[in-house]
C-alpha cells in the first residue's frame, strides 16, 4: 500500500515537472502565438480557481454560484496593495497576494456563517445574489474606479513569470488534496454522503463546512490576484454570475469530487475557445457539443464507478455468508 502510495506521488511529481518543462520550452522558443501565450496565466488560475470550487462543489457537496465574488474581493485587495504600498514589485506582489486571500476568507466567513445554514437550491440562491451583491458595491466605490475599472496594475504575473504562477496553482493542488485525504476531509466528505449521519456521529457539520467555505474563499482570492496582475485593469462586469457558473461548469465537467478532472476541465475549457477559433462560424457549436461529450463520458464512468462498488459489496457479503 504505501509502495503504491510512493509511487502515485513520484507520477503526479513527474507529471508537475514535465508540464513545467514544456511550457517553459514553448514560452522561451516562441512555439505557439502571442495570443496562446497569453492565455497560460488564464489557464492557471482557472485551474486554481475550480480546485477551489471543487472542495465546496465536490466534496463538500453544497451548491454555490458566488464564486467569482470571492475572487473580485481578493483580485481588487490585492491590486490596492500592490497600487498603494511602496514596495518592490516582486515583494508588494507577495503581500498583495497574502492580503487578497485574507480578505476573501474574511468575506468567506462572514458570509459562510449564516449562508451555509441554507442547502441546495436556497444557498444557490443567496450565494448568487451574494456575488451581485459584491459587484454592485465595487461598481459604486470610488477607490476601486467604480463602473471604470481600476486601472494601472502592473502586469506581474503575465507569461512571462509563468514560474510564480505555476508555483501557486501547484500550492493550491497539493493543500487541496492534502485537505481532502486528512482527518478534516474525510469528515467534510462524511457530510456530503449523508448530512444527519454525520452530525449523529458527533461531527461538527457547520464548523467544518465554514471552514471549507473559507479554505476556497482564500485559494479563490489568490486567483483573483493572479488575474488582476495578468489583465492589468480590474471591471465589476468580469466578476458577473455568469463567470461563477463557468468555474462551476469546469467542476462539474471534470467530476464531482475529482481534483484531477477539474484540473483538465480548466485547462480544455479554456484553451478551448482559441483552439477554435479557425472555425469561428462554428465554434460555439462545437464548443457545445464537445461540452456535452465531456458530460456524457463522466455520466458514464460515473456510472460504471457506482456499478463496480455494487459488486464488491455483493461479493463482500457472498464471502461473508460463506
Amino acid at each position: 500500500m504505501k509502495n503504491k502510495k510512493y509511487q502515485k506521488l513520484l507520477i503526479n511529481i513527474a507529471i508537475a515537472v514535465v508540464v513545467y518543462v514544456l511550457v517553459m520550452i514553448v514560452i522561451q522558443f516562441g512555439l505557439v502565438g502571442r495570443q496562446m501565450l497569453s492565455l497560460i496565466t488564464p489557464v492557471c488560475t482557472n485551474v486554481m480557481l475550480a480546485v477551489s470550487l471543487c472542495l465546496i462543489v465536490g466534496f463538500l457537496g453544497e451548491l454555490t454560484l458566488g464564486h467569482a465574488g470571492f475572487m473580485s474581493i481578493g483580485a481588487y485587495a490585492g491590486a490596492l496593495v500592490t497600487l498603494n504600498v511602496p514596495l518592490p514589485g516582486w515583494l508588494s506582489l507577495i503581500l498583495g497576494l497574502f492580503v487578497g486571500g485574507i480578505v476573501a476568507a474574511a468575506a468567506g466567513v462572514i458570509i459562510g456563517m449564516p449562508v451555509l445554514r441554507l442547502r441546495g437550491d436556497y444557498l444557490a440562491i443567496v450565494t448568487l445574489g451574494f456575488g451581485e451583491i459584491i459587484k454592485s458595491v465595487f461598481n459604486t466605490i470610488g477607490i476601486t474606479g467604480g463602473a471604470k475599472g481600476l486601472s494601472g496594475i502592473k502586469p506581474m504575473t503575465n507569461y512571462k513569470n509563468f514560474t510564480l504562477v505555476y508555483i501557486l496553482t501547484i500550492i493550491v493542488i497539493v493543500v487541496t488534496a492534502n485537505l481532502v485525504k486528512s482527518r478534516q476531509g474525510r469528515a467534510i466528505c462524511a457530510i456530503r454522503d449523508n448530512y444527519i449521519a454525520a452530525e449523529a456521529a458527533g461531527i461538527k457539520v457547520s464548523r467544518f463546512k465554514v471552514m471549507a467555505f473559507v479554505i476556497s474563499a482564500f485559494f479563490a482570492g489568490v486567483a483573483g490576484v493572479v488575474y488582476a496582475h495578468n489583465i492589468g485593469i480590474l471591471k465589476p462586469v468580469n466578476f458577473d454570475y455568469n463567470t461563477s457558473i463557468e468555474i462551476l461548469v469546469m467542476v462539474v465537467l471534470g467530476g464531482m469530487g475529482s481534483i484531477r478532472g477539474s484540473i483538465i476541465a480548466a485547462v480544455i475549457l479554456t484553451l478551448l475557445p482559441e483552439l477554435l477559433r479557425s472555425v469561428a462560424d462554428y465554434r460555439m457549436l462545437v464548443y457545445a457539443i464537445v461540452l456535452i461529450a465531456m458530460m456524457l463520458f463522466n455520466n458514464s464512468k460515473f456510472k460504471a464507478t457506482l456499478v463496480d462498488r455494487k459488486n464488491m459489496r455483493k461479493a463482500g457479503k457472498v464471502s461473508k455468508e460463506a
